[in-house]
């Protein structure tokens, strides 16, 4: 029996690829925020200028102090001295 043939098999082979799309899509939208995060925080750090994160209806304001690698962020504000904002988290940032 020759398995491309096989209803299953293509609709199992179609629900795959259809994910493997949603996937993708989901990873390289991801992957354009994240630059365009990059460019607020590089501003903040070289400016002193402090920015406001969206991260799952939370909001966190302050300055960059410093970035961690590409994943990751340092922020200082009136409150606490340190606090680490992983990138792949936020919803949004917004530039005082």
């Amino acid at each position: 029996m020759n398995t491309a043939r096989n209803p299953r098999v293509q609709r199992s082979l179609l629900a795959c690829l259809i994910g493997l799309t949603f996937a993708l899509s989901t990873a390289l939208s991801m992957a354009g925020d994240v630059q365009l995060f990059k460019e607020l925080l590089e501003m903040s750090l070289k400016e002193k200028k402090g920015l406001t994160f969206y991260i799952h209806g939370q909001v966190i304001s302050g300055a960059v102090t410093r970035l961690i690698g590409e994943d990751a962020v340092e922020v200082k504000n009136r409150e606490f001295g340190r606090i680490i904002i992983r990138l792949d988290r936020v919803d949004a940032v917004a530039a005082n």
